[in-house]
Formats: C-alpha cells, structure tokens, sequence
C-alpha cells in the first residue's frame, strides 16, 4: 500500500468520526493507538513545494488489510478490553450467518441472552428478527432463511444494564463492524434501529425519519427500520406494519 492510498483510508475513517485505530508493524506484534487526524495531516501533501522532511508512512493498519476476512477480523479483535464495555461481559459477540451474505443485519449490541451465549439476536427480540427473516420471504416467495444472512451488531460487549452504547464506545468497536461490512461486500444493509442508523450513516436523525427509503454506506444501499426489541412492545402495532413493509422492499431488491 503506498503513501497515498495510506492516506486516503485515513481521510475515510476520519470522515466516519473515528479519531482513533489500533495498529500493528508485523503479525503478532502488539497493536498500538494511533490518533487518525494526526496521521492524516502528518501524510497530506504539503502546501508550498519545498525541502520538507518526510515522515514515513504509519505501518499497515491491522483494520484495513487488503485480503480482510471475518476470521482475520475476529483474531485482530481477540480479548479486547479497548474500552469499557469488556469489564461486564461474558462472551464477546462478533457475529453470525453466512460471511458470503447479500444481505446484512446491524443491531446496537448484545443483550443478556446474547451476552452468555455469544452469539446476536438470540433473545426475543432476536427470535421475532428470525420470524420477520424468514415469514417475511415465505410469503414473498423468496427461499431465505435466517442462516442465509449475516447479523452482526455496532458494539460487541453488551452495556450495562442494555443501555445505550455511548459515543466512544461505538467509534472503539464501530472499525470493526465497518471491516466486517467490507469484508462480506453484501448487496444491501438493514439498520435495527437508531443506534445502528447512527453508526453507519453519521446522521442525528431517528428512525422514523430515515426508515422506508433507501441511504448509502459507502455504495451500499442501506434501509434503516425499527429495532425489534421495540416491535416487542405491544401499542406499536403500526411500527410493526411498518417494519415489515421495510424487511419486504429490502428482501425483493437483495433477492430478486
């Protein structure tokens, strides 16, 4: 990777309101903080032609390496403790589904049923994200399942008490869930809720504002709709009717 192409995928990550990655020189080293608008500056070309001295460029970042896998992904993860959601947990929860999917899932972050199994969306909410999956198709014709997708989530450790994941939280974990998404390059992505919208598209709006129509990570097409841990709740029956009419937009354009 050259100097500039270095650059670029700094400028990019800083664009996604990330200001610090976890390097590494050689495999098996200790990763180390670096702050990305530093680097960028350090790395821009300078203003006035003139004798400068060149840094050198920063080593391979452990976040973008050109053949990216969800294996590699979790091993550069490993016991992470970069912020403070791993003091709670129990399992760390990367992801689950086929890594070859069309189509992704991205949640906020594991609850208590997810937590001790490690695995996302296993817990009611989870089990009514199945049902949508795999009714949803059924009835629109279209031979999907569950395993058929891949479901991941913004954070990894589940926060106290299944609260909101907090501003640094989602930028420490969120270089992880952007290399899944590159890694897997599906066809479309379904955002559960305002956490994840907010993850992905940088936006402050809500869900209601955004859900419905299509939005753009990177070139992917992204739909935004409600987190099912919400539909969970009995007075919102036109949510309901209203996530299901998101799920269907995104099966017919992944699978048809």
């Amino acid at each position: 990777m050259d100097r500039d192409e270095v650059r670029r995928k700094l400028e990019f990550y800083r664009d996604l309101g990330i200001r610090e990655l976890h390097v590494r020189a050689a495999p098996r080293t200790e990763a180390v903080p670096v702050t990305v608008p530093a680097v960028v500056e350090a790395l821009a070309p300078a203003a006035v032609p003139q004798k400068v001295e060149v840094p050198a460029p920063p080593p391979m970042l452990s976040m973008t390496p050109d053949d990216d896998s969800l294996p590699g992904i979790l091993e550069d993860i490993g016991d992470c403790t970069r912020c403070k959601l791993h003091r709670g947990r129990t399992n760390l929860v990367f992801g689950v589904g086929n890594p070859q999917a069309k189509l992704v899932f991205v949640g906020e972050g594991p609850g208590a049923d997810e937590d001790a199994q490690g695995i996302p969306f296993v817990g009611r909410a989870g089990q009514l994200l199945t049902q949508m999956i795999e009714g949803t198709a059924a009835k629109e014709g279209i031979p999907v399942r569950r395993p058929d997708v891949y479901i991941c989530n913004v954070v990894k450790c589940r926060p106290p008490e299944n609260r909101t994941p907090e501003p640094d939280e989602m930028q420490t974990c969120g270089q992880f869930l952007f290399r899944q998404l590159m890694a897997i390059q599906p066809r479309a992505i379904c955002a559960l809720g305002s956490t994840a919208a907010k993850a992905l598209l940088g936006t402050k709006d809500g869900v209601m504002k955004l859900r419905g129509r299509w939005h753009k990570w990177r070139d992917v097409p992204l739909m935004v709709t409600y987190h099912p841990s919400y539909l969970l709740r009995a007075y919102n029956v036109q949510a309901k009717r209203e996530a299901w009419e998101d799920l269907k937009k995104v099966l017919h354009f992944v699978y048809d």
